[in-house]
């Protein structure tokens, strides 16, 4: 059972580290991720997960606005 754990994480890394943004990714380049996650499969992993994965932006909240805040409807008028 630990084997397949291993196994599971190892494949949900690689396939997170192919789809993040290169220019993104934290510490070293993705190559090196996917070198590590593959030759040190436990410990690759956990340190993407740790500290290769790149930060979550916060997004603003979106309030609704009226028409008549909204910039390019006023113009319209």
């Amino acid at each position: 059972m630990p084997v397949v754990l291993l196994a599971l994480l190892v494949i949900y890394c690689l396939i997170e580290v192919a789809q993040a943004d290169p220019d993104r990714v934290r510490l070293v380049p993705r190559w090196l991720w996917v070198a590590l996650i593959i030759l040190l499969p436990g410990i690759g992993a956990i340190a993407w997960l740790v500290a290769g994965r790149p930060l979550r932006q916060q997004q603003p909240p979106r309030h609704p606005r009226a028409p008549d805040d909204d910039p390019d409807f006023l113009r319209g008028l």
